[in-house]
């Protein structure tokens, strides 16, 4: 496995811990900042070049330009990645949607949970599974199939279905439900589906089936709008 090293950009030091332990336990190398003035110094620091950005809006006024700001810092592409409850408003999700960010990550994820929801921004060449276009998006997801009733991070999402990340994913064609909320969103998305594929090392792959018009439309607008 190659080394990162990852900026882990957010104002609550409990945020910044959670993540850097997670990091150093996968012995990636990392860079905490908890003032948009420390992440720029990062992001600019050419001797420890940024593999991955994980930003959070609220260290600057103007969150969007903040990131512009990372970027031309860098001199280089690095993904960014938004902490998603740091989004104050769907105009902002439009506004990073037209910059292309690699995604979004729940700030409140659990340090086992941390970095299976990066794995997709860290190596994304191990995720390109479809031709159809996926968004890496690591948010909440609950899941049930028959009685068994369970919550794990997604890995993406397209506009046919998503992949969740779990040890004990279910065999392919199980039929099963899912709950998730897109960043910025006001509601969760609910969908009916069956396992596409399952991989105990990565996870399963969700086939949408059954799903509202309404939601439909919503993960349609988030998938056109990052591609």
């Amino acid at each position: 496995m190659s080394v990162k090293t990852i900026l882990v950009a957010h104002r609550l030091a409990a945020v910044r811990q959670r993540f850097a332990a997670a990091l150093a336990d996968a012995r990636h190398a990392y860079v905490m900042a908890d003032s948009s003035t420390a992440a720029l110094d990062a992001a600019n620091d050419r001797a420890r070049p940024v593999s991955l950005a994980l930003v959070d809006l609220g260290l600057a006024q103007d969150g969007v330009g903040f990131v512009r700001a990372l970027r031309d810092a860098s001199g280089r592409p690095v993904p960014v990645v938004i902490f998603s409850g740091t989004i104050g408003s769907a105009a902002q999700v439009a506004q990073l949607s037209a910059m292309n960010i690699a995604g979004y990550i729940n700030e409140h994820a659990a340090t086992t949970q941390v970095l299976p929801a990066l794995a997709p921004h860290l190596f994304p060449d191990s995720f390109n599974r479809r031709a159809s276009p996926r968004i890496a998006l690591g948010v909440p997801v609950s899941y049930r199939a028959g009685q068994t009733i369970a919550g794990a991070v997604t890995l993406d999402v397209g506009k046919g279905g998503l992949a969740i990340r779990t040890m004990n994913p279910f065999p392919p064609g199980t039929a099963i439900q899912v709950k998730f909320r897109l960043p910025g969103g006001d509601a969760d998305i609910d969908a009916v589906g069956r396992v596409a594929w399952s991989d105990r090392k990565v996870g399963m792959g969700v086939q949408f089936d059954r799903i509202s018009a309404a939601d439909q439309d919503a993960v349609d607008a988030f998938v056109d709008g990052h591609r």
